[in-house]
């Protein structure tokens, strides 16, 4: 009889403390699935399908992490591109692309946001970077060169991320 007690005892918790923790997060993973953002060049994004909404434009998957960036291409031919960033490091970060005339950037970053930065590339070299507190000083930076054949790079770190 004590076995049945404990049991019903242990099944009313349950469903008292755990049903509604349940429903919260599921709750938050839709919101999350489903929210936006914007400022300064960015919105959020959780996929990033190879063509972007607007005709001509390809998408460069860039990946921020404590304290170096991956981009899925690393040369370009001169044209439009979207580039869908997404902070997978534990810091805020962002992305600036600078040189042949172009500097550019999304919007800070925190941990686990991704933002959208599409930008008009012409033949030339630029450096890609994080501009939040002295990250490019530590190793958050990569350099994009326009023209000639396009390729595709699967893992371009920068650095080792310094002990990160």
């Amino acid at each position: 009889m004590a076995t049945t007690l404990t049991t019903t005892t242990l099944m009313t918790f349950a469903r008292r403390t755990a049903g509604p923790g349940l429903a919260a997060g599921a709750l938050a993973g839709l919101l999350v699935a489903c929210g936006g953002g914007s400022g300064n060049g960015g919105s959020s994004s959780p996929s990033a399908p190879e063509e972007s909404g607007k005709p001509g434009t390809t998408q460069v998957a860039v990946k921020l992490v404590d304290f170096k960036m991956e981009l899925s291409k690393t040369t370009l031919k001169a044209g439009t591109y979207t580039f869908v960033v997404h902070n997978d490091g534990h810091h805020d970060h962002a992305m600036e692309i600078e040189g042949s005339g172009t500097e550019q950037k999304t919007r800070t970053l925190a941990p686990g946001e991704s933002a959208n930065l599409t930008v008009s590339l012409k033949n030339g070299t630029f450096q890609v970077y994080c501009p939040v507190d002295g990250h490019k000083d530590l190793g958050m930076k990569t350099q994009l060169t326009v023209g000639g054949t396009a390729s595709t790079s699967k893992n371009t770190n920068t650095t080792n991320g310094n002990g990160y």
